[in-house]
């Protein structure tokens, strides 16, 4: 079965303000794909599923039949492993994308891990806020 691990983390400045998404695709150890993008204005609790989303999408594209995804999001992680409830209006809809994509691979895991095993990710995504901020100045 192709399995991708994929690291996720999303940074806002100011929550809500400008926030940007980072991600690593992993396949057997290997890096095979980073993302850094600026969302525009958000808050980090919407940065942390856009990331989510990105890494999804991009791991349908590689024909991955099983992700694990490693978010430093408490919140994401009991949301989507059905602990929480999604109270949020802004979160919502992208927690239902989310779910859908979620759907469309074999077997799926969502596992919360500390920060410091996330900078990677959490690097990507304050380089791309960082990045879009320069270019306003």
């Amino acid at each position: 079965m192709k399995l991708l691990d994929i690291y996720i983390d999303g940074a806002s400045k100011n929550n809500p303000g400008p926030a940007g998404i980072g991600v690593i695709i992993c396949r057997e150890g290997e890096v095979i794909k980073n993302i850094s993008e600026y969302i525009g204005e958000a808050t980090n609790n919407c940065a942390e599923y856009t990331a989510l989303i990105y890494g999804l999408q991009e791991a349908l594209v590689s024909k991955a039949e099983a992700v694990n995804i490693n978010s430093d999001s408490q919140l994401l992680c009991r949301q989507l492993n059905k602990q929480y409830k999604v109270k949020s209006p802004g979160i919502i809809g992208l927690y239902n994308q989310a779910t859908h994509l979620l759907s469309a691979f074999k077997q799926f895991s969502i596992n919360y891990i500390p920060r410091e095993h996330n900078r990677g990710a959490d690097k990507l995504a304050n380089a791309a806020v960082k990045k879009a901020l320069k270019k306003k100045v």
